[in-house]
């Protein structure tokens, strides 16, 4: 993508309704718009990195043998009613009524109508297990949307739902997902921690957060410090029997600020406990039949009896992520991002933009990159050098090829790695060597 032909409005002065990083950031890098409180448009940039964070949730969910589709933002009341939670999920929700009054609301998640879809179609154990997602647009009227896509209205979220026969079986589902997450995350470039939380509104006994820790995560987390070394478990696994890797992970203290347990906590050794601030990016719910029972998702079980299904949620904040990386990978310059999630692979930019040689190197490369499937943001604009570094950092690209008059006549151009800042020069083709295969 040619910088001089992109969408790109970036801010050269930091926004002053922005209080966390995250937001000022994505404002400055031109990654989104706010058009009214806690909702944002989505420019190009912004939304290159939210594809790439969508395609790795897919992959993983289909890895662990999730299956998607694709249910509406607008739900009707009545399902709600069903369930029970109508009248309790609180101002949050945002109802509404069409042209022939009835009653809808935009969905804040989707164990309802999931439940309905669910009972539609499936009538015996032999179906089961199942587990259902999607990725779509959520609302909730927060009464004060704050820190940018962290704690907007208007988000995205993968929400995952399984189905089984019992609650053995259950704990399976709820231990795939569990799996999936941390490989999730690790792909991402985070290192997040499954931790015991509240199950809040979704309702359960059974409940983990997801937790990055980051100096400006929103609450207080307090673990064992092992938890955040442990590396993903990856995908060479046995799907079937995931209890020793969630046992491994659970048995270690790792609490919310709403579950931190003083006298439990005070027992893990001192060099080893961690208190730290925290962003949740996950949580996942086994709540058994508090859904099924009220709307009557029954299969017929081995026996022949009806059995109403045990029932399990997994959200992910694939909006939200996006603020809880950059939170996690920053420094005074800008963005850093992980290679997986990063907008383009390669910034590519011409120190002199109208020069023969400059031009005619910086095609060479644009072409051979694209060729070998990276994708390049090519400032190709008549900016001062300085300018155009400052907007790289800021933007986070992995990698800066710079070319410019006085390396070229010596056949170099050089070479910088925006996470740790190294700089090196190097002949030309050796670069596009090292580039083409990173």
């Amino acid at each position: 993508m040619r910088l001089s032909r992109y969408f790109l409005p970036i801010l050269k002065e930091n926004p002053s309704e922005a209080q966390i990083i995250s937001h000022r950031l994505m404002l400055r890098t031109g990654m989104i718009r706010q058009e009214a409180a806690g909702i944002y448009a989505w420019l190009p940039l912004g939304l290159r990195v939210l594809k790439k964070i969508e395609k790795i949730v897919h992959e993983e969910m289909q890895k662990a043998g999730a299956i998607e589709v694709l249910m509406p933002t607008l739900q009707l009341a009545d399902l709600w009613r069903e369930s029970g939670r109508y009248e309790d999920y609180g101002q949050e929700m945002l109802r509404i009524k069409d042209r022939h009054e009835r009653e809808l609301l935009y969905g804040p998640t989707n164990e309802e109508m999931i439940t309905e879809i669910f009972r539609a179609y499936v009538r015996s154990y032999k179906s089961l297990p199942l587990n259902l997602y999607h990725i779509q647009w959520k609302f909730r009227d927060e009464q004060r949307p704050r820190f940018g896509v962290m704690r907007g209205r208007e988000f995205l979220m993968k929400d995952a739902y399984s189905f089984d026969i019992d609650e053995a079986a259950a704990r399976k589902a709820y231990n795939r997902m569990f799996v999936a997450y941390l490989n999730t995350f690790s792909r991402l470039g985070l290192k997040a921690v499954p931790m015991r939380a509240d199950t809040g509104p979704i309702g359960g006994d059974l409940s983990h957060e997801f937790i990055i820790l980051a100096d400006t995560g929103e609450s207080a987390v307090f673990c064992h410090k092992d938890l955040v070394d442990m590396p993903a478990p990856g995908d060479n696994v046995d799907w079937d029997d995931l209890q020793a890797i969630v046992d491994e992970r659970t048995a270690l203290y790792a609490a919310t600020e709403e579950m931190h347990d003083e006298a439990a906590f005070g027992a893990v050794p001192a060099d080893k406990q961690l208190s730290a601030r925290g962003i949740e990016v996950g949580h996942i719910f086994n709540f058994g039949k508090k859904y099924s029972e009220p709307m009557n998702a029954a299969v017929n079980g081995p026996d022949g009896t009806q059995t109403h299904v045990h029932m399990g949620s997994y959200g992910v904040g694939v909006s939200r992520l996006i603020g809880g990386i950059i939170e996690a990978s920053h420094d005074d310059a800008g963005i850093i991002w992980p290679e997986s999630v990063a907008p383009f692979d390669v910034a590519l930019i011409n120190l002199r933009a109208g020069d023969a040689a400059c031009d005619a190197a910086c095609e060479k490369a644009y072409a051979a990159l694209e060729a070998a499937g990276k994708s390049v943001l090519y400032d190709d604009t008549e900016d001062r050098p300085g300018a155009k570094f400052a907007s790289m950092d800021l933007i986070g690209i992995p990698w800066q090829l710079i070319i410019g008059p006085k390396g070229l006549a010596e056949g170099k151009v050089e070479i910088k790695h925006r996470k740790t800042g190294e700089r090196h020069t190097a002949e030309f083709d050796a670069v596009l060597d090292q580039l083409t295969k990173a």
